[in-house]
């Protein structure tokens, strides 16, 4: 059983690849000053704003939630096999998933 879940960090990074082009500085200040508090460092803000991280498993699921956002049903059903072989369960794929929809 994998025991990568969606954390706080991890959900902060996956809201960073979701609204990186939305034209809010408010909101990109907001989220600094979460991912701040969280301990990322500016690079890892950086990252997470183009759809990366340092870490291969938030790598993985913010590469999923982009492709769900993006509607491109084959990219997503790509991405969920890339993210399962890196240990994501199927349930945190789910939910990878629904926080793209939310967003």
């Amino acid at each position: 059983m994998s025991s990568f879940t969606l954390d706080e960090r991890v959900r902060l990074s996956i809201a960073l690849g979701l609204t990186a082009g939305y034209g809010d500085p408010a909101l990109h200040r907001r989220q600094e000053k979460a991912a701040c508090r969280l301990g990322m460092t500016g690079a890892e803000i950086d990252a997470a704003r183009h759809g990366r991280s340092f870490d291969m498993r938030t790598s993985a699921a913010l590469a999923l939630a982009l492709a769900s956002a993006s509607g491109d049903r084959d990219r997503v059903r790509i991405e969920r096999a890339r993210a399962r072989r890196f240990g994501i369960a199927e349930a945190v794929c789910d939910e990878i998933e629904e926080l793209a929809a939310r967003a």
